[in-house]
């Protein structure tokens, strides 16, 4: 089994930074892809961004591609998303999630594990 735990979430106000991270535990070795998701209030859980083992490939959802930035320590373990000129919308739960797949899913059924979540509040 693998556990995913987030730090770093707040609250900032618009235009601020944030940084999250996530650090597995466990059979981290069985971890490929990992990503980050947010929910919202009455919304459904969405994709926020991907990288791969090496850290070297990533995608973003369209609504954070510019602003963020997902990495991934030469150890492969911790995983990091830095938020910059962070808007009200941004408010939301960040999970991590992590994938025996390689594949940088953007679907919350393609990951394996997932973390329990941190918030982050945006105020205006």
């Amino acid at each position: 089994q693998v556990q995913l735990v987030e730090s770093g979430g707040g609250l900032v106000k618009t235009g601020d930074s944030l940084s999250l991270s996530c650090t597995p535990s466990g059979r981290i070795s069985s971890v490929s892809a990992m990503a980050w998701f947010r929910q919202a209030p009455t919304e459904e859980r969405e994709f926020v961004a991907a990288i791969n083992l090496n850290g070297d490939v990533s995608n973003y959802a369209s609504s954070v591609k510019g602003r963020f930035t997902i990495s991934r320590d030469n150890a492969k373990t911790t995983m990091y998303l830095q938020m910059n000129n962070m808007k009200p919308e941004d408010t939301a739960v960040f999970y991590c999630a992590g994938s025996e797949s390689r594949t940088l899913g953007i679907g919350v059924g393609e990951y394996d594990y997932w973390g329990q979540g941190t918030q982050v509040t945006v105020a205006s």
